[in-house]
């Protein structure tokens, strides 16, 4: 199950702590994904998402269930922080090759997955 397979928001903020104290490298995520996600009600959503990079910093384009988001923001060790125009942004912990994130302070969740 894909809730199972997410991080929740207090594992993210513990990995992060961690993540940021050993990871002095730019990560580089640039690429096209498929997304899962949870919406904060529990209801399932898919799409894709291309992100694009530069150095630190991130453009991210998401196409979810017919509507189209977009952020930007930076990569700071293994934690990745986007602002798309919610009172609260989107939080990624990168996990291998896949981004696990959490969104609408913690309610929503998203795992990005290479394609």
């Amino acid at each position: 199950m894909l809730a199972r397979r997410l991080f929740t928001a207090a594992a993210l903020a513990a990995l992060a702590t961690a993540a940021t104290a050993h990871d002095s490298q730019i990560l580089q995520i640039a690429g096209q994904y498929t997304a899962q996600g949870r919406y904060p009600d529990g209801r399932a959503y898919a799409g894709v998402v291309e992100i694009i990079q530069q150095g630190s910093e991130v453009e991210i384009y998401w196409s979810i269930d017919g509507q189209s988001y977009q952020g930007r923001g930076n990569v700071q060790g293994r934690i990745v922080t986007v602002n798309w125009g919610a009172a609260t942004p989107i939080i990624y912990l990168v996990t291998g090759r896949e981004l696990h994130g959490t969104w609408d302070n913690g309610t929503g969740l998203e795992r990005l997955m290479p394609r």
